[in-house]
């Protein structure tokens, strides 16, 4: 077993791995960027290296800053965590070469499972079922444009590389195909630096179901049965639960078998997981994340094991301790994840200092968290601030143990998904066990009227306030599922005293920044005319694009910034002269 163990991230994944490395008596080494220097991952480390600047490019994406660091320290194995350089290939080459184990995959199944193209050629040619679609290589537009109308209408535009619902789309109708391709594969060459596509069927009602496997370098391959992950916002998790209620015994098998049957196909070694759409009696391949997920706690809940000890153990080149008829499954577990984000505002990211921050006794949950109370929110990484773990005998008694713990919840200083979170636990139909991907966008009139109730009675544990401009007040124009944000800037009567400001524009034509960011795309130059609800630029902040719209009709008079520039929250990003001056 290592003695030295370097992890490449941060946040609640450093603080989760560094605990379990600890109890088997490794030394722990952490890394960090400028904006890192006081978080929870670097006090709790037995030591940390400084990588770089804020940016994660120029730090936890910095291959170089981190083999450095490890070699500087005697790491004889680097924890990649999840996200940054977790299903990078090269990144594990790399370690290889430098005489360090990377705690994961071979290089090998990581590009394999890495291209969703390829990986579904892969699967095909190996009787997993696939989703109806093209998967091929071709990416001319038109025929791309060609094979939707073969497929038909909707279709789901999925990035090649990546995942997180980052280059994904949901079209509608033809006229709409090629404007939402160019926008995949814009978001996807960001994200992945890879913009190939492919499309797909878009399922009605489709429930999201994952398959935890664990396979080792003996030849051993077992699952830990499955998570449900269907209730989502932006292609994004954000309540996740083991086993997935209502599946039978059969159809675990048959999935088991499944996900089983796509990782040997890749010479898998490691923790990973096989995504899979079900739609009433089929399900489908969707993906292989080749590394340990955010929602591994629930399948720890359930099996009473520590998938990361299984990691290492398993990179220290020993076998899996258990056969798959000895593991366990014992009761129910929910995950909730916690976000600084409005998501009356299209869950807008929000930054600031976390002045509360309360959690529920131990005994009532698990928080797995990576800051404290009065730790920052920045806007350089993921606004998740924590997840929140329950188990019970069943379900119901999960259930019953979630809405206690997301009510002993506390947080202050930055907006919140917690209201939805609770609204969500509390409803009905969530608990018959209804639920689907479109969960939140069938039941949202219920979900946010429950939420703005909770404000108005002055609950301040999401971090709103009671006014009436709150945006938990305001649930007009929202919509599920846009992998960019739609802002529509509000007028100046539509909101009292500095609303108008804080969300980004009004009738004078000043458009202005609603969080920091960086300006990824302009659409209009000095002297176009343009239309309220016009798209002027796309603003990315927190890991997702947020297009910015005209507040009114006008001339676009100046635009201050270019493409690339970074802004801080309120700055302003364009000048419209409004059509009625």
């Amino acid at each position: 077993m290592f003695n030295r163990l370097l992890i490449a991230n941060r946040g609640e994944i450093a603080c989760r791995v560094i605990r379990t490395a600890k109890r088997m008596g490794i030394h722990t080494i952490a890394v960090y960027s400028d904006a890192d220097a006081q978080a929870m991952h670097v006090q709790m480390a037995d030591e940390a290296v400084r990588i770089g600047p804020a940016p994660a490019p120029e730090s936890y994406l910095d291959t170089a800053a981190i083999l450095q660091a490890a070699k500087s320290t005697g790491a004889q194995a680097i924890h990649p965590g999840y996200g940054f350089l977790s299903e990078n290939a090269e990144f594990a080459e790399a370690c290889a070469q430098a005489g360090v184990t990377f705690i994961g995959p071979p290089p090998a199944a990581i590009r394999a499972m890495g291209s969703k193209i390829g990986a579904k050629q892969l699967m095909e040619s190996s009787g997993v079922p696939l989703v109806p679609g093209y998967h091929g290589d071709e990416q001319d537009a038109d025929k791309l444009a060609v094979h939707a109308g073969t497929i038909g209408y909707p279709v789901l535009i999925k990035a090649s590389a990546g995942g997180g619902g980052k280059g994904m789309r949901i079209v509608e109708k033809a006229e709409d195909f090629r404007a939402a391709l160019d926008g995949a594969r814009r978001e996807a060459l960001k994200s992945f630096g890879d913009d190939r596509v492919l499309v797909e069927r878009y399922l009605e009602r489709p429930r999201h179901i994952e398959i935890q496997v664990f396979a080792d370098a003996q030849g051993n391959c077992i699952h830990l049965y499955e998570r449900d992950c269907s209730i989502q916002r932006r292609h994004q998790k954000i309540i996740e639960e083991a086993p997935a209620p209502g599946l039978t015994a059969a159809r675990r098998q048959a999935m088991g078998a499944a996900a089983i049957k796509a990782a040997r196909a890749v010479g898998y070694v490691g923790a990973g997981t096989v995504e899979f759409i079900a739609a009433g009696d089929e399900f489908f391949f969707m993906e292989m994340n080749t590394r340990l997920q955010v929602e591994h706690p629930v399948t720890e809940a359930i099996t009473g094991l520590d998938l990361v000890e299984w990691q290492l153990r398993v990179a220290a080149g020993e076998p899996l301790p258990l056969q798959q008829e000895k593991v366990p499954l014992q009761g129910h577990a929910i995950e909730v994840r916690l976000y600084a984000e409005n998501p009356a505002r299209e869950f807008l990211p929000s930054t600031g200092r976390l002045t509360t921050l309360r959690w529920p006794p131990e005994q009532l949950a698990r928080i797995d968290t990576g800051v404290r109370q009065g730790d920052e929110v920045t806007v350089y990484y993921d606004p998740m601030i924590a997840k929140l773990i329950v188990h019970g005998a069943g379900r119901d008694s999960a259930l019953e143990g979630l809405q206690a713990a997301l009510a002993a919840c506390e947080i202050e200083g930055v907006r919140t998904n917690l209201q939805l979170l609770r609204a969500i636990a509390a409803h009905p139909a969530f608990a018959a066990g209804g639920i689907h991907t479109g969960f939140i966008a069938e039941h949202h009139a219920d979900l946010f009227a429950a939420a703005a109730s909770a404000v108005s009675a002055g609950d301040r544990g999401g971090g709103e306030d009671a006014s009436p401009a709150s945006p938990w007040a305001q649930a007009d124009g929202w919509r599920l599922n846009l992998a960019r944000a739609a802002i529509r800037l509000p007028d100046a009567d539509e909101a009292d005293g500095g609303a108008a400001a804080a969300a980004g524009g009004g009738q004078d034509g000043n458009v202005t920044a609603p969080m920091p960011g960086q300006v990824l795309q302009v659409n209009v130059k000095a002297g176009d005319t343009v239309t309220r609800g016009q798209a002027l630029l796309v603003l990315e902040a927190m890991k997702m694009e947020h297009t910015i719209l005209a507040p009114t009709d006008g001339v676009v008079e100046s635009i201050p910034f270019a493409v690339g520039a970074r802004v801080e929250e309120g700055a302003q990003l364009l000048i419209l002269r409004p059509a009625q001056a």
